[in-house]
């Protein structure tokens, strides 16, 4: 299955509030996730949602929905942030 990433506009925005070496580890990260024959082994089900997930890098979280369009799977990232700010939305 092919694996491709979305950001959105806040999560672009988060990216950029952040120094340049994290940034660039998450983005890396990222990209290791979807280069993974099922990056949802590595993700997390929110609680209280059927649609929401999350990777773990560090401290940091990556919230994401999937959106699936026949065999394309697009992971939306929604959010990048701190783990004890992410889950405020």
């Amino acid at each position: 299955m092919l694996f491709t990433i979305e950001v959105s506009r806040s999560a672009e925005n988060d990216l950029a509030l952040l120094d340049q070496q994290m940034a660039q580890r998450i983005a890396d990260k990222l990209h290791w996730f979807i280069s993974q024959a099922n990056p949802l082994y590595f993700a997390v089900r929110l609680r209280g949602t059927t649609k929401l997930y999350r990777f773990r890098i560090g401290d940091y979280r990556a919230i994401f929905e999937i959106n699936k369009e026949g065999i394309i799977t697009i992971l939306l990232i929604l959010r990048i942030k701190h783990r004890r700010e992410v889950y405020r939305f």
